[in-house]
């Protein structure tokens, strides 16, 4: 059974072989994270688990039944019950709905676990498969998001109310 699974410091190697093993296709789509993220991942992923700790990101990966990363599901930015959503599957599982899914999921935990009410994702133009799975878990467009906030590419701000009774 898939299931997001909150990252930690046991993710790493796994986190590692699925960033680089998409690299190309992430790079399609969104900016490349660059060669001095895999040089020194294991600095750029001390710091982010350090980040999650002091609660201004929280971040999921969806792992496989042999404990491979499929996905990561992100929130960050956290503040005035309000996050920015990140997600990426990888190549091999795209296309298949698993996005649409655990982003709606990352969704309830942004309620449950996170006490968030809005969520915004950011999505460029090109990536039509982004914006096909926010709009079918319940985001909408805002308005223009800044090129240099996603890659250089123009794009769109999509907005999740949440609900919280």
């Amino acid at each position: 059974m898939l299931e997001l699974h909150r990252l930690d410091a046991s993710h790493a190697l796994d986190v590692l072989a699925f960033e680089l093993g998409n690299r190309a296709y992430f790079a399609a789509s969104i900016s490349d994270r660059g060669d001095a993220y895999f040089a020194q991942f294991a600095e750029f992923y001390s710091a982010l688990l350090a980040e999650q700790e002091a609660g201004s990101c929280a971040c999921y990966v969806l792992l496989g039944e042999n404990g491979c990363v499929l996905g990561r599901f992100n929130l960050y930015d956290l503040k005035d019950e309000r996050a920015e959503v990140g997600y990426r599957m990888a190549q091999r599982y795209a296309g298949r709905g698993l996005a649409t899914r655990y982003v709606g999921e990352l969704c309830q935990l942004a309620v449950t676990r996170h006490s968030l009410r809005t969520l915004r994702a950011a999505a460029n133009d090109d990536n039509v498969a982004s914006q096909r799975v926010l709009a079918k878990a319940g985001f909408v467009p805002v308005g223009p998001a800044d090129p240099a906030h996603i890659g250089g590419r123009p794009g769109t701000w999509y907005q999740r109310d949440l609900i919280t009774d």
